[in-house]
């Protein structure tokens, strides 16, 4: 599965929505982030992800986006 980070997943998801992408589940949130699956026009499934910056800084430094 391939993994995509997104700035902003709600909005992703809504226009991805409108657009006619299978969107496979809800928006999980963890304290880490959140994430969501889709399909691809193939059936292949694509997980797309919203880090917390803050919880990965708190816990190794400041991170380079």
């Amino acid at each position: 599965m391939i993994n995509f980070r997104v700035e902003n997943i709600e909005k992703t998801v809504d226009y991805l929505r409108e657009v006619g992408t299978e969107i496979i589940d809800e928006i999980s949130s963890y304290p880490y982030g959140k994430f969501v699956h889709i399909l691809d026009p193939e059936g292949n499934a694509i997980e797309l992800w919203e880090a917390n910056d803050d919880f990965f800084s708190d816990l190794m430094g400041p991170t380079n986006k």
